[in-house]
């Protein structure tokens, strides 16, 4: 007796598509195969692939054109992580038009991760800025950035009122930073997670955390990253 079916098969095609997509193998403006060709690749009925191929079309990663077929709309956003990494220039740089969405900014305590990355003293006093980081109107990641808030007073308002954390450091007294440290490791997407990228839940995210310091070394910001894994690529710089 065979076990159930965990995971729908229209899902695993989908899945299967945003890989060749992520890999390009299928660049923007490329034609997928048909569906018939589809439907035998997968070895699955053609209802089956309009289905999968219908979540990747709401996604944004595809367009159908009546009579014409199905094209890659977007191809993944190359996103270079060096000593100076910046989102609006990452995405520019790509010939895309960056975008960032406020989700929520709050005050609360450190967390004993928090302070170690940020070198502060347990539960001080945090801003706290949770976001969608998009290009070209797709959501390609979700961010949660970590400010000390006695070092950088008015950083909350600053967030809300430029259009990034650049800007706003420079409000606060920080003219130039530095990532001084990046780790990165894989992660899947929540059902929360997955709601704010347009994406399924389980999809396969890039997960980074990094600290940025000032030109005298202090840390400014700690930050947390999960990107959707097959809308960017990441790349990385040599040392300066």
């Amino acid at each position: 007796m065979t076990a159930p079916r965990k995971t729908p098969i229209w899902k695993e095609i989908s899945r299967a598509l945003r890989a060749d997509i992520a890999e390009k193998i299928y660049t923007e403006g490329d034609k997928l195969p048909t569906e018939a060709e589809l439907a035998a690749r997968f070895g699955v009925n053609r209802h089956t692939v309009r289905h999968a191929l219908k979540s990747l079309i709401e996604d944004g990663l595809l367009r159908s054109r009546r009579g014409a077929g199905v094209y890659v709309t977007a191809a993944p956003t190359d996103y270079p992580i060096g000593r100076r990494v910046r989102f609006h220039q990452n995405v520019l740089a790509g010939g895309q038009t960056p975008q960032k969405r406020i989700l929520h900014i709050d005050h609360r305590p450190a967390s004993d991760g928090e302070a170690q990355a940020l070198n502060l003293p347990l539960r001080a006093p945090l801003v706290v800025y949770h976001g969608i980081s998009l290009a070209d109107d797709h959501p390609i990641a979700l961010f949660s950035s970590h400010f000390p808030a006695e070092l950088l007073p008015g950083m909350a308002d600053a967030l809300r009122e430029t259009s990034g954390v650049t800007e706003a450091l420079k409000r606060c007294g920080v003219s130039d930073y530095t990532r001084i440290s990046t780790r990165i490791s894989a992660r899947i997407a929540t059902a929360t997670q997955a709601n704010h990228l347009h994406t399924q839940e389980g999809a396969a995210l890039i997960y980074t955390t990094g600290v940025n310091v000032d030109p005298d070394g202090t840390p400014v910001e700690f930050g947390q990253t999960w990107f959707a894994a097959d809308r960017v690529t990441l790349t990385f710089d040599s040392p300066d």
